[in-house]
């Protein structure tokens, strides 16, 4: 039956090619994911030195939350550190087709996604389940730990840069100095009079018991209205 052997040894070639690449970007990943906890918690202790003796209720806390997710809480702040435990390629419309560097070998555009989302501490004092959150930047690395950072403005990287630059301890860090950052210039703004006018008497009672009116960094405002970067234009 050659077809059935045909079959068979496409299946063969694919796990020996495709499915062992995804286990090594994934392992990859992984690491890398286990050194950014690693970092998040030496910041943690540096900046809180720094800060010794201000108000207590502005320190940094750091909280592992399991195999793939990790958080900052920075004063009102938190920042959620998330790794996917699937390994994605770039859809085919992506500018990183157009890299030398993934034009050269496609399985270079197999990459782990770390996210990293802005959240109010008090959403999760709270309870405030209804609460938004904002995804502020993702980390795309592949097999050769190559890497780059989609993100909101200053987060962003060129996709130009990828092939040239190794994920490493001074990288991650500095991405994750820039969400600290960016999450703290990123105010809470007030929502259009028109959006909360009106409230149900459910409303009313959940806010009196737990605070949950809904609320978040650009409540009122669809997500995609806050300017997302495009990683080669000239936005600040």
């Amino acid at each position: 039956m050659p077809e059935a052997e045909d079959k068979k040894n496409n299946i063969v070639n694919t796990l020996k090619s495709k499915s062992v690449l995804k286990q090594k970007v994934y392992d990859i990943t992984f690491s890398t994911f286990t050194l950014l906890k690693e970092i998040l918690k030496d910041l943690t202790k540096e900046i809180n030195l720094d800060i010794a003796g201000i108000d207590q209720r502005v320190k940094l806390e750091f909280t592992d939350r399991g195999q793939f997710d990790a958080q900052i809480k920075v004063a009102g702040d938190i920042l959620l550190f998330s790794m996917h435990s699937n390994i994605f390629q770039f859809d085919r419309d992506h500018p990183v087709w157009r890299t030398p560097y993934v034009q050269k070998d496609k399985f270079n555009a197999y990459a782990g996604i770390i996210y990293i989302y802005n959240f109010l501490a008090d959403s999760f004092k709270y309870n405030r389940l209804d609460d938004l959150g904002y995804l502020i930047a993702r980390i795309f690395i592949n097999h050769e730990k190559q890497y780059f950072v989609e993100g909101k403005r200053q987060m962003g990287m060129f996709y130009t840069n990828f092939g040239n630059e190794e994920i490493n301890r001074e990288s991650l860090q500095r991405i994750i100095l820039t969400a600290i950052q960016y999450s703290l210039e990123f105010d809470l703004l007030v929502p259009p009079y028109d959006t909360v006018k009106i409230a149900t008497v459910g409303q009313a009672e959940a806010k009196i018991q737990h605070s949950k009116i809904i609320t978040g960094k650009r409540v009122g405002f669809q997500f995609n209205s806050d300017d997302v970067l495009v990683a080669n234009t000239n936005k600040p």
